[in-house]
């Protein structure tokens, strides 16, 4: 087992090392290959074969997710028809560690016919894909880490890296936030993590308000009717200034009945605004031990447009 380990420790330094070598090797022209990008009206058409093929979609993916349009384009289904997907508005991104791969040939031809721009990224300069680039992207000739040198692993990560590098420069020039990116990306943990309270809100007669002068009798039934074990209590401007809770009943038994939901409520209760992040309410009821938040306008006013509940939350994955 200890061999095992000796060999996965290995290959992680060496590719730790050719990242090293990666960063200190860029030059101006990753910046000119950035500048040809976002002079671009279209996409970024992103192609390769094989290995470099999977880290072309990776690379597509990432730029589209980041502000970037792009999409992948499989070298040899272009050669049977999906050349129609690339246009001369577009920027065509072409990877091959070699440089010589046959499956490129028509992109690359079909490239200069239509005067498209082209970026290659290689760690050949004197191959044919470089002879066809605009923009060479020349990633070290360093070994692979396989141990035999002909399993794509350093050289994969590189490319990884270099596509990452270029969709990160891209997305800061843009500055591409994070509410962009869950526009892009709504599902799964990222999206759950980036959900506003303003999307997960009850709003409208789902509502649980009353006024001060509301009758507890009265508020006792609203609780009971929208569920939620808690209702708003507005002043005579219709903004909240309190909530009636479970504690605020145990609290005032005696003589409940008598009493209006202004002289049972606790006053000034904490909210939140719908920007806020679904992750940030669910600290705020965490830290306060409550299950509820109503969302008030965030210019200050307490004019409540929602309520959230913790488990509305939970159920979206936020937590």
């Amino acid at each position: 087992m200890g061999r095992f380990l000796d060999t996965a420790r290995r290959v992680i330094r060496e590719e730790a090392k050719a990242l090293e070598h990666l960063a200190d090797g860029l030059d101006a022209t990753l910046t000119e290959a950035v500048e040809m990008i976002l002079k671009a009206h279209g996409r970024v058409v992103v192609s390769g074969i094989g290995k470099s093929g999977h880290i072309a979609r990776k690379i597509a993916a990432t730029l589209a997710s980041t502000g970037t349009p792009a999409q992948f384009v499989h070298p040899a289904e272009a050669s049977h028809g999906d050349l129609g997907m690339v246009t001369k508005q577009d920027v065509v991104l072409a990877i091959s560690n070699s440089g010589e791969a046959p499956e490129l040939a028509n992109l690359l031809a079909y490239t200069q016919r239509f005067d498209i721009p082209l970026i290659g990224i290689s760690s050949k300069p004197e191959s044919t894909l470089a002879r066809h680039s605009d923009i060479l992207l020349t990633m070290p000739k360093i070994p692979e880490a396989c141990g035999t040198g002909v399993v794509p692993t350093t050289s994969t990560t590189m490319t990884l890296a270099l596509g990452d590098a270029l969709a990160v420069a891209l997305m800061e020039h843009r500055d591409f936030s994070a509410e962009n990116f869950r526009d892009f990306h709504p599902g799964g943990k990222l999206g759950a993590q980036l959900a506003r309270v303003g999307d997960l809100m009850h709003a409208g007669d789902a509502l649980p308000l009353v006024t001060t002068s509301t009758p507890m009798s009265d508020t006792l039934l609203m609780i009971s009717q929208k569920g939620f074990g808690v209702v708003g209590v507005l002043d005579k401007a219709g903004y909240l200034c309190g909530i009636v809770t479970d504690g605020d009943l145990r609290r005032n038994m005696a003589g409940l009945l008598d009493l209006t939901a202004g002289q049972v409520m606790t006053r000034d209760p904490r909210t939140i605004g719908p920007d806020a992040l679904a992750e940030e309410a669910v600290n705020v009821m965490q830290d306060r031990k409550i299950t509820c938040l109503f969302v008030v306008d965030p210019d200050g006013s307490q004019d409540v447009t929602g309520i959230l509940h913790i488990h509305d939350c939970l159920r979206a994955g936020v937590v």
